[in-house]
Formats: C-alpha cells, structure tokens, sequence
C-alpha cells in the first residue's frame, strides 16, 4: 500500500509538472491549473504516507521483550488538551499483588477563555471496563477540604487505554490556577514477570517544569525496575535503572523526580516481580 502511495504521488507529480509547464506556455490556464492540482495532490499523498508510517511505528513500541500494549494503543489516538497548561504533575502507582491504586495530583493555569474539565489518560494491558472502576476526583483549588467527590467521565471509546475527564466545580477563565486530585483502583491490572506503569500527560505544550512519579510495592517485590522515556519519534530509550528510595518490611519505594520534562513524551517504569524462586 506504501509503495502503491509512493508511486502515485511520483508519476502524479511528474504528471502535474509537465501539464503545468505546458499550460503556462501555451497560455492555458485550465491545463496549468489541472498541473498545478496534480502537485498538490502529490505532496498530500506523500505527506499522508509519511504520517502513516510514523503511526505504526507508534504503535509497535516493546521493551525488555514486552510488547507496550497499552500505550501503543494510546499513541494511534493521541489527544492533546490545548486549554490547560500544567505545571507540576504528581503520580503515585501503590501496586500489592495484581491489583494497582493510582493517584494523581496536577496543578497549572487555565491560558484559554474558558475551561470546564481536565482530562487524564488511564493506560493498562489489562481490558477493565470503566463502570468498573473506582474512580474519584476532586477539585481542590474549589474544595481544598475534598468534601466533593467527582466521578470521572469516559471520553471515546472503553478499552486497554481510556480517557476520562474531571468535570470542575467551576469553570476556568484566563490564567485561572488548577488543582486536580484524581485516584484510580485497578482490579488484576498486573501480573508477576516484566510489567510497566506508563507516565503520560497528554497537554499541547513544549515542557513541565516537575513531575514526580512514586512507585510502591506491597509484598511482591520487583528484582529491578528500569525507566524507559518515548518521544514523538516512537523510539524508547533506557533513561536509568531506579534505584530505591525507601524500603522496610512492608514495602519498597522508588521515587523519580524531573525537572523540565517533555510534555509529549511517555515515561515507562519497567520491572519484574519473580513468579517463582527462579527469580526474572
């Protein structure tokens, strides 16, 4: 299909010249125009396949043997909030045995006229549907003292990555500040071997100035836990290996801090959590 594109846009293109070069010598104009369209139409083709190729390649993300399915997913109908700019973004991932309770805290300015909702993207290999989770949000720059709990709002499709938004309690007006709260229960969403949590802010801006991402893990302990980061080119590339940052009988803790992160880019914290004595 690629090259049949390819070789459309080649032979519509050398058509397009010629017609138009003829056209503008003997003065024709609809020859011309007919030319000048079939150019167009060529740099359209081509451009559409370039785009085409780039979104499989999205799609076909795997690391440390493991296919990214979640994200891959998510990266084929990426969709970027233009109306919020966020500052500092907080995540936390408690995982105890297959289950996994996310919370979330971004905070920001509104830079449109109006906003009304936030949205988060829920990213798992693991199909939940959404009337079952256990979702609540809250809007702290309206209800410092969280006594309005909000239900989150499915947006498109319900499958292994879901977008949901947080209906504020108030709208948003030009450089208005935000403060959104958001906590997710994951019933059987991991599973022992290698598994991931992604880190992903789906914000129509350059950069952020902090995010903070906390994994813990209540007994089943990972061996090691690596984190990968994925840009715009659908390329994932070792960052560091994550060491602990606290550990006691209970649990263990790995904290990643960053400072000026790429807003459109995907971190993805990779561990294995040994099934048996073998270990990973």
């Amino acid at each position: 299909m690629e090259a049949f594109e390819n070789s459309l846009a080649f032979w519509a293109s050398i058509l397009g010249t010629a017609m138009a070069i003829l056209g503008f010598i003997q003065s024709s104009d609809w020859l011309a125009v007919l030319g000048l369209f079939l150019i167009a139409f060529s740099i359209a083709a081509l451009l559409y396949a370039a785009k085409q190729r780039q979104r499989l390649k999205l799609a076909a993300i795997k690391i440390e043997g493991r296919s990214i399915d979640s994200l891959n997913l998510a990266n084929l109908r990426r969709h970027l909030n233009r109306s919020l700019m966020i500052q500092e973004a907080d995540q936390v991932a408690t995982i105890k045995g297959e289950d996994m309770h996310l919370r979330w805290r971004y905070r920001g300015y509104c830079r449109a006229s109006r906003e009304t909702a936030i949205e988060f993207s829920i990213d798992t290999d693991t199909y939940i549907p959404f009337e079952s989770l256990e979702c609540f949000a809250y809007d702290l720059q309206h209800d410092p003292n969280r006594r309005h709990r909000i239900r989150p709002v499915l947006i498109g499709a319900d499958g292994l990555s879901k977008k949901i938004a947080v209906p504020l309690l108030g709208p948003l007006a030009t450089q208005e500040p935000f403060n959104v709260f958001l906590a997710c229960l994951l019933p059987g969403s991991m599973k022992s071997g290698v598994e991931y949590y992604i880190s992903t802010i789906s914000v129509a801006q350059e950069r952020i100035q902090k995010s903070t991402v906390q994994l813990i893990f209540l007994g089943n302990r990972p061996e090691w836990l690596r984190v990968y980061e994925c840009g715009a080119s659908g390329e994932a590339k070792l960052i560091k290996d994550l060491r602990p940052s606290r550990e006691d009988e209970q649990l263990i803790e790995y904290t990643d801090v960053a400072n000026d992160v790429l807003a459109q880019s995907a971190r993805i914290y990779v561990f294995c959590r040994p099934a048996g004595l073998n270990g990973c």
